[in-house]
């Protein structure tokens, strides 16, 4: 994964990694607010050896010694013999190493100060207990450690120079660090959830997703309108939205697709169903007749035809009356709108599909409305679950794969662009639809994929073709 990839995936999940940092920050502050606080309350004593002379050397002598026995006075704090003694004069409900674990003794290097620190939940008994425990740890060295064998005094004295206070202000927990803590956490853990999300997704959702599966252009984008099922019809109920505009967009990039072989005949298929084809085709066939061209597009879905309700048209005569002989093509076309646009709908749904639409009678008729209309669009079933667009994609200059964002998989384009290709047919691009119109990676009104075709120069998408006219008719 690249640095950009990382970033693209911060930008799209940044919804899910605000949500778990957030827990985070709660989280931290609940184990605050939970957590029963514990003061420490210290003292501090004094250690001196005392030295046999009054001369210097004698004096620095004995000041070595008592930093040397410092260190191992350390461990002698949290000792048995310093402990029990504390828990017996304080009535303790605790064993020598439950008191242990809240007794801390510290030194600087070079001094003869011993730190001692008690954490207790109560305060005051932190302080009684460090003041006990300072006590009993000077009688236990100067008593019995370092009680001279031959009898007399304690060459070591013990002295405390800074009795234990009550705290007031508890050392844990600590409200800032425990914040800190949890924004971490809850921001690792949620870049973390955003990049294993992004893993486990295999979702065509953007144009980088398909540009993972293959080299073949995007030639649109299309935003997602929750009310596309009641109007789908965009372009002719809106003609000024974005989306309306992403159509001719789209339109005019089908258009200069190829500069070197003009298209003139398109099949617009899907990997799966319900990723917007009809709809697609409905629209763009509209905006190449909004600039006069001849347009007529073909319901050639006989096995769940829409083409008749999206356009408003009568569907009980069509494409499979053609075919199989029992009506003439001139008597099933039906003009569209004011503008030179025509609908074939797709008639009595047959038995057979497949058998008709690879017939030769369908690629006569396809030859012969390609010869009198300057587009034909045909609107053909998804590639996955039956063969009829892979058929149908040979008998025209290609195919216009839509794919749907949240609905295929990368998986499911990939095999339905082999299925094309394995039949021979043209793949001209992938058109998005459905696309995000809020949030990170948004489409937009102004946002439109671009295509750069042969020469390296991109298409302006407010180019306006102009009409080449009624192409004269090929017999069939």
């Amino acid at each position: 994964m690249t640095i950009s990839d990382f970033i693209r995936v911060l930008r799209h999940s940044w919804i899910l990694i605000s949500a778990v940092t957030v827990l985070g920050l709660v989280g931290g502050a609940a184990l605050t607010f939970t957590t029963t606080p514990v003061y420490d309350a210290s003292t501090k004593v004094f250690v001196s050896v005392q030295s046999t002379g009054s001369t210097p050397s004698d004096l620095v002598q004995g000041n070595s010694a008592a930093q040397q026995k410092v260190s191992s006075y350390l461990d002698v704090v949290s000792s048995a013999s310093v402990l029990q003694p504390v828990i017996d004069e304080l009535h303790l409900k605790t064993t020598v190493a439950g008191l242990a674990s809240r007794v801390t003794a510290a030194a600087k290097v070079n001094t003869v100060v011993i730190t001692i620190t008690v954490s207790d939940p109560d305060p005051a008994a932190a302080a009684r207990i460090a003041t006990a425990v300072g006590s009993s740890f000077a009688t236990v060295v100067t008593d019995d450690l370092e009680t001279p064998t031959s009898g007399g005094p304690s060459l070591v004295r013990i002295g405390t120079i800074e009795p234990a206070t009550v705290p007031t202000i508890p050392t844990s927990p600590k409200l800032l660090t425990n914040l800190g803590a949890g924004l971490l956490l809850g921001l690792v853990l949620g870049i973390a959830a955003a990049l294993v999300r992004k893993t486990l997704d295999t979702k065509i959702r953007s144009h980088e997703d398909v540009q993972q599966v293959t080299d073949i252009p995007v030639l649109g984008g299309i935003g997602y309108d929750p009310a596309a099922s009641n109007q789908p019809l965009i372009v002719q109920v809106d003609p000024r939205s974005p989306r309306a505009e992403s159509f001719r967009t789209l339109r005019t990039n089908v258009q200069f697709v190829d500069l070197d072989d003009s298209v003139r005949s398109v099949t617009i298929t899907s990997a799966m169903p319900s990723e917007g084809k009809s709809t697609t085709a409905a629209n763009l066939a509209i905006t190449m007749a909004e600039n006069g061209a001849r347009v007529v597009i073909v319901d050639a879905d006989l096995r769940r035809p829409r083409l008749d309700d999206v356009l408003g048209v009568e569907g009980a005569v069509g494409l499979t009356d053609v075919l199989i002989g029992q009506a003439e093509l001139d008597d099933v076309v039906q003009p569209w709108g004011t503008g030179g646009l025509h609908v074939l709908p797709a008639g009595r749904v047959p038995p057979n599909p497949a058998e008709l639409l690879g017939s030769a009678r369908m690629r006569a008729l396809v030859e012969y409305l390609a010869s009198d209309y300057d587009y034909v669009i045909i609107d053909a079933p998804p590639l996955l679950p039956v063969t009829d667009a892979a058929l149908l994609a040979r008998l025209t200059d290609g195919a216009l794969i839509i794919s749907a964002s949240g609905r295929a998989s990368r998986n499911q384009l990939r095999t339905a662009l082999d299925a094309l290709a394995s039949v021979g047919g043209r793949t001209l691009g992938v058109v998005m639809t459905m696309l995000p119109t809020k949030g990170a990676g948004a489409y937009g009104s102004g946002t439109y994929y671009a295509y750069y075709g042969k020469g390296g120069a991109a298409v302006d998408a407010t180019a306006v073709p102009k009409s080449r006219g009624r192409r004269a008719a090929i017999t069939n």
